[in-house]
C-alpha cells in the first residue's frame, strides 16, 4: 500500500491548523507559526467565496490528514462506518481512534501519529502479550497494549513518554508508565476526539 512521504508540514498550512504531525518540532518549529497561509505560488491572490463543497472536502481533508490516512484508506472506514448501527459520523470516528498507531499516540508512546505508524510497523508494540505490526489494527474494550519488552530502552520511545507527559490520556486508556503497558477500558466517546473535526460534514461529502 503507498505511503505519503512528502512534507508534512503543507498539510498545517493547508488546513490552517497544527495536525501535530511532527511531535514535539510542531511546538518548537512550526511552519504554521512563520508562514500562516495555504502552500503554492498563488497564496496572496485574493480567494473566492467557498461553496457548500468545499467546506466539506476540507472537513474531510483535515479529519483525514489528522489520523494520516491515504484517501483510499479513509474511504474504507467510511464505507464501514456507514454499514454499522448507529450514527456514522461516530461510527467513523471511533474506528478511527480504535486503530492501533492512534492508541500508541494517545497514550504517549509515540511523539505523532507518524512515528506511532513506523514503530508499530517495526514490532516494538503487543497487544495482549503478541506482538503486532499492523497500525491499523482494531484494539478492542481490554486489550492491553505494551512495549514489547526489548523495546522499553529505545531512547525514542522513551523521550516520547517523557514528552507526553504534557499530552492527557484520553479517559477511555489507562496508561501504566512505569511497565509502559495501556489498557483499553472503554469505547471513545466523542468528547475525548477531537473537537475541530466536523464529522457531519465528511457524511455530506461521501453522500453526494
Amino acid at each position: 500500500m503507498g505511503k505519503y512521504q512528502g512534507a508534512v508540514c503543507r498539510h498545517c498550512r493547508r488546513e490552517g491548523v497544527k495536525l501535530f504531525l511532527k511531535g514535539e518540532k510542531c511546538f518548537t518549529k512550526c511552519t504554521l507559526d512563520r508562514r500562516a497561509m495555504p502552500p503554492g505560488m498563488h497564496t496572496q491572490v485574493r480567494r473566492r467565496k467557498v461553496s457548500d463543497y468545499g467546506i466539506q472536502l476540507r472537513a474531510k481533508q483535515r479529519a483525514r490528514r489528522i489520523y494520516f490516512l491515504l484517501e483510499g484508506q479513509f474511504r474504507l472506514y467510511f464505507d464501514r462506518a456507514a454499514k454499522m448501527a448507529g450514527v456514522t459520523g461516530l461510527n467513523l470516528l471511533r474506528l478511527l481512534e480504535t486503530r492501533l498507531d492512534n492508541v500508541v499516540y494517545r497514550v504517549g508512546f509515540a511523539a505523532s501519529r507518524r512515528d506511532a505508524r513506523q514503530i508499530v510497523s517495526h514490532k516494538h508494540i503487543t497487544v495482549n502479550g503478541k506482538v503486532v505490526n499492523i497500525p491499523s489494527y482494531a484494539v478492542r474494550v481490554g486489550d492491553i497494549v505494551a512495549i514489547a519488552q526489548s523495546s522499553k530502552e529505545i531512547d525514542r520511545i522513551k523521550n516520547a513518554l517523557d514528552a507526553g507527559e504534557q499530552r492527557p490520556v484520553v479517559p477511555w486508556l489507562t496508561l501504566d508508565k512505569d511497565n509502559m503497558t495501556a489498557k483499553v477500558t472503554a469505547q471513545p466517546g466523542r468528547d475525548d476526539m477531537d473537537q475541530t473535526i466536523q464529522e457531519q460534514l465528511i457524511v455530506e461529502f461521501y453522500s453526494r
